[in-house]
């Protein structure tokens, strides 16, 4: 089973959100999530990062700021997934869902059939992007597609990820720090072959 591909880019737009919007470490090195003029860039690039989605030219501050409480709520459900604490994070995806007034509706869009779309308890663009994510959220953790939020595993990094992969396997946020793990053992094995005395 796979997630549909509104479903997909909700959850991937919510890992975005997260990794863009959030303190903590990324790829090796401190990350600080950024403030002010330059968080609405930072809301704008998380949501086009998968490429099909259209970020208003002028992004209110207000529904930068509501994504980033959002994105910082989202990180807990994140982390309480990849620790196994699945009530944990069920709470609080219910706690956003209950704040933003989440409701399915149906939508079309020109030359398409129609879709179920979330949106929120208004049609603030902040409040609607935080209604579909936090459903995406709830779908995920209520299937058994479950095990596929997770929070990277390099040495710090703590961005967190959606594994859309077919056998479940994912286990880094990005290929560099899957590379960083992979160098960093080959060089540990090759610092013990050395220390081994030759025979």
């Amino acid at each position: 089973m796979r997630f549909d591909s509104h479903i997909e880019v909700l959850l991937e737009a919510s890992a975005s959100l997260v990794n863009e919007l959030t303190d903590g470490e990324c790829r090796g090195k401190p990350y600080t999530a950024p403030t002010g003029a330059a968080l609405a860039r930072a809301v704008a690039a998380a949501l086009q990062s998968g490429g099909r989605v259209s970020v208003p030219a002028e992004l209110p501050a207000v529904s930068a700021e509501y994504l980033a409480r959002t994105a910082r709520a989202m990180r807990t459900v994140y982390e309480a997934m990849e620790d196994g604490r699945s009530d944990d994070a069920a709470a609080m995806v219910n706690q956003l869902l209950g704040d933003t007034g989440a409701r399915p509706q149906l939508d079309r869009v020109p030359g398409e059939s129609w879709q179920v779309h979330f949106h929120g308890a208004s049609d603030t663009y902040g409040v609607g992007w935080a209604a579909g994510c936090a459903t995406a959220l709830a779908l995920a953790i209520g299937s058994e597609l479950a095990g596929r939020l997770g929070v990277c595993v390099a040495p710090r990094c703590d961005r967190v990820y959606v594994d859309a992969s077919r056998n479940a396997v994912r286990r880094f946020c990005s290929a560099q720090c899957q590379s960083r793990v992979k160098a960093a053992a080959f060089r540990a094995r090759q610092e013990s072959d050395d220390a081994v005395p030759a025979g």
